[in-house]
């Protein structure tokens, strides 16, 4: 976690980019398994933990864990399976990360280092136009309803439109699409409209860093419209101080 005040090193941001995929995919394995506990049994030893060791790193009895993964108890809700996946990632963090690695490589996930500037799946779901608030934007075509934010992705859109294939780019939206796709290095707005428009994707809130609202392509704002997206531009200047704002704000 990089220090209060102080913006974190590429390296730094790469490690929290894998560990935020990574733990989404293991809580998706999870969350889809047949047996949910049978599921959570299969992470804990593949990661290494006893029972014993999980129960402690969670503050919990032993007896808790056997049960989640018996079926004694009843499957974790979400704040329960958010705990168990950090406190694998911790602990493997703590003896030099070489499973999260491992599962960062199989799941192809350094193909997208360079298009991320961050990625996140938000604890408590924000309104789109609160989000916007706290970005410092312009709402210029606002999504039908009171849609949620559940999560957000800051894509650098030179780097994926430059350097990514089809999958590599759905891989950007994380686990879910009910987030913000915030676009950074931006002139008009219209080459990510078009690209969600082409892959059919319709997240709460699409965000453009860089021109200002009156240099927004009409189009863009069309595509927007068309496909019933909240359609917002970031005045916040600098694409770090963007990130660091959500990273302690959210």
């Amino acid at each position: 976690m990089a220090e209060a005040g102080r913006r974190p090193s590429l390296g730094e941001r790469h490690r929290r980019i894998i560990r935020e995929l990574v733990a989404q995919r293991i809580a998706g394995d999870i969350l889809f398994s047949d047996d949910i506990g049978k599921a959570m049994r299969k992470w804990r030893r593949y990661f290494g933990l006893k029972q014993s060791e999980l129960a402690r790193l969670l503050g919990v009895s032993a007896s808790v864990i056997s049960d989640y993964e018996s079926g004694r108890r009843k499957s974790p809700g979400a704040v329960v399976l958010r705990r168990f996946v950090e406190a694998l990632l911790d602990e493997d963090e703590r003896r030099g990360s070489q499973i999260t690695r491992r599962l960062a490589q199989a799941a192809g996930i350094a193909s997208i280092l360079p298009s991320l500037v961050d990625i996140r799946e938000l604890s408590v779901p924000v309104y789109v136009r609160d989000f916007v608030k706290l970005i410092d934007g312009v709402l210029l075509v606002p999504p039908p309803g009171r849609r949620l934010i559940h999560g957000y992705s800051i894509i650098d859109s030179i780097r994926a439109i430059e350097t990514l294939s089809g999958s590599d780019f759905m891989m950007l939206f994380g686990a879910s699409t009910e987030r913000a796709l915030i676009f950074t290095q931006v002139s008009t707005g219209r080459s990510p409209m078009v690209a969600l428009r082409v892959f059919d994707v319709r997240p709460p809130l699409v965000v453009v860093h860089g021109p200002r609202p009156e240099k927004i392509d009409g189009l863009a704002k069309r595509l927007a419209e068309i496909m019933k997206v909240g359609f917002a531009v970031s005045l916040v200047e600098d694409v770090s101080e963007l990130a660091e704002r959500l990273r302690s704000s959210l």
